[in-house]
């Protein structure tokens, strides 16, 4: 392990916005936090946004920049990459914004029913890997996870450069009968929607635009649905079994 990556490390430690539980305090049991994070962490009663799969925050600490009368949590298991959105939130005095360092499975250890507003899923891993489709962040059991502490009414975005993915979560939708209130196939494109939300890029995102690749988008509510069904997607039976690179 690098000096950089024990530095960050320590340094995660002094921030108060991260949250970094061990393993026993949320396995088949819930943290503190749960049901308390506007009382406890935030001091108000605003609404609560999760960025799933955060990476190095940009997007948390963007949305947070431009709404501070709403509370953001980041959430991603790499605490060399939190590292960055949490030391920017901590120079800058954001008062909204918390990161939280746990896996994505752990996540309805942490929230409440009815506790979190929206989600935001921003170029997670399309697991482009047969056997790990389960895995998928937009997966009928990881929607099952959300479904338990999204408010009813609240909302899921997905902006990915997978089209893939896109396609696969219109897919998961399609078969619970859900429709999407926004589906966008390249939102700088001819058509494109990008408003100040869609615009903040991650290094990612950069990344994939310097590719020449589509940015697509979409938003749905759940409706209050506890169960999700397991989609026909023809298209994920061409895919191999073999390892493939992780983000």
């Amino acid at each position: 392990m690098g000096k950089n990556k024990l530095k960050k490390f320590s340094e995660n430690l002094t921030f108060r916005c991260l949250i970094q539980p061990q393993f026993e305090e949320v396995f088949r049991r819930d943290h503190p936090l749960k049901g308390r994070w506007r009382s406890e962490f935030f001091g108000n009663d605003r609404p609560i946004v999760l960025e799933l799969g955060c990476g190095r925050g940009e997007y948390t600490v963007g949305l947070a920049e431009a709404d501070p009368a709403t509370n953001y949590i980041g959430v991603d298991i790499k605490g060399a990459r939190m590292w960055r959105g949490a030391k920017t939130a901590t120079e800058n005095r954001m008062a909204n914004v918390a990161f939280l360092r746990t896996r994505i499975e752990f996540i309805d250890s942490f929230f409440a029913p009815g506790e979190v507003d929206q989600i935001w899923i921003t170029f997670p891993d399309p697991q482009m890997n047969k056997r790990r489709v389960a895995k998928r962040l937009t997966a009928p059991g990881f929607l099952e996870r959300y479904a338990r502490f999204l408010k009813p009414e609240g909302t899921i975005h997905l902006k990915t450069d997978s089209g893939h993915l896109h396609e696969y979560t219109k897919a998961v939708l399609a078969a619970n009968g859900m429709a999407p209130t926004v589906c966008c196939n390249d939102i700088y494109g001819p058509q494109g929607i990008a408003d100040a939300a869609l615009a903040i890029k991650t290094a990612y995102e950069t990344r994939f635009l310097a590719e020449g690749l589509p940015i697509t988008y979409l938003q749905w509510s759940p409706g209050g649905r506890r169960e999700f069904a397991v989609p026909d997607f023809p298209a994920d039976e061409l895919l191999v079994g073999e390892n493939t690179p992780v983000r």
